[in-house]
């Protein structure tokens, strides 16, 4: 099947616009696909999600039996930022650099609850990313196109855990400074424009990260100097944790006249994915721990009415990173259906806008050994909004 020319218009408007509430940290999706645009790009956008995320608990111990404690929307809203800018350097020879926020968390527990509270304080969760990638890459024909790079990376945290959920650990504070480490990434596209076929397959590296952090916890422990129980109070130590590596494959070809289809899947390697923070070890317990790999995938069509306006609807999946989850984020995977339009007032650059609505699958919260909690009938709007310019 020959299609008539495509404008990049319509290429860009079928790419998804809007944050999802993934698996495991997983955020901005990490897509390069501002770098495969023909000649000189350049864009920036925002995302923005709005989680709405209740439970009830099921903390029960012989202290206390919390079982059916009422707990109120725990998910905070969020936003994060993409910008991305590619030269065609020469016909063989093209260079990148794309910016964004892959991965995070943000919680915050009502302190009135017995299960996530204590002393007006509830449990809350704050993780940060920063990505940094720098690409080069070869396009030894029109249709082939070879490209690698390193990638910078900061991660930074701020936890607190607060209440019955959390026995004998409520109380634990740990703040993670910001720390910076390096990956890389590698990956190759193939295209034919005559027909709007494009296949792209991207390798991303895990990255190990070795972070400073204050720890404080009212946990007591035995003195072998006194020999009596004291509490460990304010200590500095040590976190490890790396940063996943991954896999995205990203999908497009003509249906028919300014039509085409598209399709976006993503393998995330959580399973194993552990932080254990030095006085959590002390009880045998993780910070963070998810038990199975992340899958996820976005099919939608796209189609160009006339040379300013475009549009695109997308049925998106993700298969969470295992059940029981960290109370962190007690959601496992979603659905969700997305709408995008995009206007272009010249030929040159245009401004993107969407929108997601996702049904946040059930899930068991978990602390150490012990269901806390169980989240279920819960959903997210999403929002994105996207400039791109052609220079």
């Amino acid at each position: 099947m020959k299609l008539k020319p495509i404008s990049t218009a319509i290429l860009l408007a079928t790419l998804p616009t809007t944050a999802a509430f993934a698996g495991g940290l997983d955020r901005s999706g990490q897509s390069i696909q501002a770098f495969l645009q023909p000649g000189n790009y350049a864009e920036a956008g925002i995302s923005v999600l709005d989680p709405d995320v209740k439970g009830k608990s099921t903390v029960r111990n012989q202290q206390v039996d919390l079982t059916g404690e009422k707990v109120s929307d725990m998910a905070e809203d969020y936003y994060f930022i993409n910008t991305a800018i590619k030269v065609q350097a020469t016909d063989k020879i093209s260079l990148g650099l794309i910016y964004d926020q892959p991965f995070g968390a943000d919680a915050q527990y009502d302190a009135s609850t017995l299960s996530f509270g204590s002393n007006g304080e509830g449990t809350s969760v704050e993780v940060k990313t920063q990505n940094l990638t720098a690409l080069i890459g070869y396009q030894p024909t029109e249709n082939w196109n070879f490209y690698a790079g390193p990638v910078w990376q900061t991660v930074e945290a701020d936890i607190k855990l607060r209440g019955a959920a959390y026995s004998v650990l409520s109380g634990y504070n740990i703040k993670v400074d910001q720390e910076e480490a390096y990956g890389w990434l590698a990956g190759f596209a193939y295209q034919i424009p005559e027909i709007a076929l494009k296949a792209a397959v991207t390798y991303r590296s895990k990255i190990e990260h070795n972070a400073k952090s204050k720890e404080h916890s009212n946990l007591p422990i035995y003195s072998s100097i006194n020999p009596a129980f004291a509490f460990l109070g304010n200590i500095e130590s040590e976190v490890n944790a790396t940063t996943p590596q991954s896999v995205n494959i990203d999908l497009q070809t003509g249906l028919a006249p300014n039509t085409l289809a598209f399709a976006n899947i993503r393998w995330v390697h959580w399973d194993q994915f552990t932080v254990s923070p030095k006085l959590l070890n002390i009880v045998g317990q993780d910070l963070i721990s998810y038990s199975d790999d992340q899958w996820s995938a976005n099919v939608g069509i796209g189609r160009k009415f006339n040379d300013k306006w475009s549009a695109s609807t997308s049925v998106g999946w993700d298969s969470g990173a295992g059940n029981p989850v960290t109370t962190l984020g007690p959601t496992e995977g979603y659905w969700s259906v997305g709408l995008g339009a995009q206007y272009s007032p010249a030929a040159n650059y245009f401004i993107q806008a969407g929108v997601k609505h996702l049904w946040l699958g059930d899930a068991t919260a978990r602390t150490g050994s012990s269901n806390v909690g169980k989240f279920e009938d819960n959903n997210a709007w999403a929002y994105g909004m996207k400039i791109g310019y052609r220079f």
